[in-house]
């Protein structure tokens, strides 16, 4: 085996990467070279952990100068396997499979949606961003013929088990699954879960702690601006 194969990851560093690949490319042509603590306040991170995550690419920085902005770029795709070519389908053609399969940023990072599949019979034939919406009956064959390998699941929450077990049994080993439902996989394959009431039930317990903290501070300085009492002589 290689160093690189040999090199384990941890799990959260890999998910930092897209964050600093993110911060590179809004860097863009602006700097040749990045400092650690640059791409930590582009990143949300602490300059130490960008360190940390970095070495585990093998890539130290020169002190003073700080990281090769190309040659990270190069190091991350590597690692994140945007260096190849990711064929993807996507089950489930509602509003939201609507939406990921027009969504453009997809093929900038090598991921290239190749088919779309719904089970609902008045959809098949339609036409999304290109591709012909095709039966359920048939996703043993397109993922054979297409080797796919990641599958996007977009379907309401009932049939997004069904689906993933249909993906797996027909080869796929990764799976994105957007349903707000929970999955099981067997083990060997990758499954990943976007849900968008989660994220929102975050952003409204943050806002809370926000608006609470204002309510706060407001009765704080309506307390520091009333008079104090005062007291009557006998």
């Amino acid at each position: 085996m290689t160093e690189r194969a040999r090199r384990r990851i941890p799990d959260a560093t890999v998910a930092r990467l897209p964050v600093y690949l993110r911060s590179l490319l809004e860097i863009g042509g602006d700097s040749s070279t990045v400092s650690s603590e640059r791409l930590a306040e582009l990143a949300g991170v602490n300059a130490a952990k960008v360190r940390k995550d970095l070495s585990y690419l093998g890539s130290y920085g020169t002190r003073g100068v700080g990281y090769d902005v190309e040659y990270l770029l190069f190091q991350m795709s590597r690692e994140l396997g945007l260096t190849q070519h990711w064929p993807v389908i996507i089950v489930g053609i509602g509003n939201l499979g609507h939406a990921l399969a027009n969504y453009g940023g997809f093929g900038a990072s090598g991921f290239h949606v190749v088919a779309l599949v719904d089970a609902d019979a008045e959809k098949v034939g339609q036409r999304v961003a290109g591709s012909e919406i095709r039966p359920l009956a048939e996703l043993d064959d397109i993922v054979r013929t297409n080797e796919i390998a990641i599958g996007i699941i977009a379907t309401p929450a009932i049939a997004a088990q069904d689906v993933a077990d249909r993906l797996v049994a027909a080869g796929v080993t990764s799976i994105l699954n957007f349903a707000p439902a929970v999955l099981t996989v067997p083990k060997g394959v990758s499954l990943r879960k976007v849900d968008l009431a989660v994220e929102l039930q975050i952003l409204s317990f943050h806002q809370q702690r926000r608006g609470a903290a204002k309510q706060a501070l407001a009765a704080s300085d309506d307390t520091a601006e009333s008079p104090p009492p005062f007291a009557v002589a006998d």
